[in-house]
């Protein structure tokens, strides 16, 4: 009669310890959202070599985004970039022009610069590497960048939602795409430094 009263508190701590195995193995722990990247606070900025003098240097001024992210894990399940290719500014009109124009951007014919996320792999810090696909100039290559998650919390003022702070760069080379002007002559470097900052707010 002594042994009922062990057995039934171990069977009740086995089945606690098996209901928090479920638990913790569930993906219900796992919790994805979505996140707008702000328009006010989205930098988008290029490099690129002028005959080995110095870098010019420009900006996108009109993008939109937005991704599905989980906190917690660190996956990623989707995301999307969208540049306005006629937005580019780099401080001089003439030479705005020209990169709008077909020898570069060819912005009357791709209006859009579209990055698609594909896959992100979190490092053991707060960095990590995101891959996608960047269509320009109408074709489409993968490209991978490396991302930095600055901060995550609660905006201090203004909109006043959950932010995250994200810094990002990687380097292509325009000619993968097809935009070969000045290359061969050592006019234009065939590398892009491009560089994003950019904070998200959860939704």
């Amino acid at each position: 009669m002594k042994t009922e009263p062990i057995r039934c508190a171990r069977n009740a701590l086995i089945g606690a310890a098996t209901l928090l195995a479920a638990a913790l193995a569930s993906p219900a722990w796992a919790q994805s959202h979505s996140y707008r990247i702000d328009p006010d606070h989205f930098a988008i900025a290029f490099k690129v070599d002028h005959i080995g003098y110095a870098k010019v240097i420009g900006l996108f001024q009109k993008a939109s985004g937005n991704f599905v992210y989980d906190e917690q894990t660190r996956a990623l399940s989707s995301g999307r970039v969208v540049v306005s290719a006629d937005s580019v500014f780099s401080n001089h009109g003439a030479r705005d022009r020209h990169v709008r124009d077909s020898d570069f951007l060819d912005a009357k014919r791709f209006p859009e610069i579209v990055f698609e996320a594909t896959a992100f792999e979190p490092n053991a810090d707060n960095t990590g590497k995101l891959s996608g696909k960047l269509t320009l100039l109408g074709q489409t290559h993968p490209v991978t960048l490396e991302v930095a998650l600055n901060k995550a919390a609660v905006y201090p003022f203004g909109h006043r939602k959950h932010t995250l702070g994200i810094s990002a760069r990687t380097t292509l080379l325009r000619s993968q795409w097809g935009m070969t002007y000045g290359i061969e002559r050592g006019m234009v470097g065939d590398e892009v430094e491009l560089l994003f900052e950019l904070e998200a707010i959860r939704e």
